[in-house]
């Protein structure tokens, strides 16, 4: 037998179905994950976990698409596109993008519910990806992709000020990376925004879905200038991909990474990957660990 806070060993992937575009994030010991559920209502599932492996439902945050009449047609691939989930001020946060309208936030005190209305942050087509960033100061940033099937425009990421509490954005966006000025780089996308040791730091993958890999930026600015050097990718292994996913850190101070594997008709299946810092190559550059078995506690 065998106790609730033992350490599994696993075997990846950990969630071995579709559950696209993960992102995640630990609140006092339990582990919470949502994904992409496009036109399906209800849409943005919860699951949560307390190590990583063995997760559970625990509910949905958008009971139905705000935009009702659009939806009133069969529209596959639209709706909620890769949403980010971050725990701020005593609260969940959700942005998530709809390639057709915008980006939209809604928040609540559990992840469980009752999650408030979606709020239009940034109306527009082609704005995808979003992911906020709260700093130390009390200054709010917003960091999202582009989709070239809506707005002719993809590979690059953008940075906006946004005011504390989610409501608006300050300013109209600055370019912070552009992939075609990066030897190889092809549709950029799927950024998540993190802060460590004085540095902002924006892990995105490149390539496509099914043949990219794992970048991750850094800059002293959350507008740049970014450095960026590849830190996950498919190799001589079977895993092709690897694609976006959650940076997050267990109570014990452990760094692990969810990700997404395409796997074509199986869906989106999830890995998790331990994370470590390479002081090697400058100061704190996050690298994938080769070695690992087991999850956090």
């Amino acid at each position: 037998m065998t106790s609730r806070n033992a350490v599994p060993v696993y075997t990846n992937p950990v969630l071995n179905a579709d559950w696209p575009d993960p992102d995640a994030v630990q609140v006092r010991g339990v582990y919470y994950l949502i994904a992409s559920s496009f036109n399906r209502v209800p849409g943005l599932p919860i699951l949560k976990s307390r190590n990583l492996v063995d997760w559970e439902h625990a509910g949905h945050a958008l009971p139905h698409l705000p935009q009702g009449s659009h939806y009133s047609l069969v529209r596959h691939g639209s709706g909620v596109w890769a949403p980010a989930l971050r725990y701020h001020d005593g609260r969940f946060w959700i942005f998530y993008p709809d390639p057709d309208h915008g980006i939209f936030v809604l928040s609540a005190e559990k992840a469980e519910g009752p999650w408030t209305a979606p709020h239009l942050l940034y109306p527009g087509r082609g704005l995808i990806d979003p992911c906020p960033l709260w700093d130390d100061d009390g200054q709010a940033y917003l960091v999202h992709g582009w989709a070239k099937s809506r707005i002719g425009i993809k590979n690059r990421l953008t940075v906006h000020r946004m005011s504390p509490d989610a409501s608006r954005l300050l300013d109209n966006g600055t370019h912070v990376i552009d992939g075609d000025e990066l030897p190889g780089y092809t549709t950029l996308e799927g950024p998540k925004f993190y802060k460590r040791d004085g540095w902002y730091w924006i892990f995105a993958p490149a390539g496509g879905v099914a043949t990219g890999w794992q970048s991750v930026f850094r800059s002293r600015s959350p507008f740049g200038p970014y450095e960026g050097r590849r830190v996950l990718e498919q190799g001589s292994t079977a895993v092709n991909g690897p694609h976006q996913g959650a940076w997050v850190t267990s109570p014990r101070g452990e760094d692990w990474f969810l990700h997404f594997q395409d796997r074509g008709p199986y869906g989106r299946v999830v890995h998790l990957q331990p994370m470590g810092w390479d002081g090697t190559a400058g100061p704190g550059w996050v690298h994938r660990r080769q070695t690992a078995a087991r999850a956090p506690q």
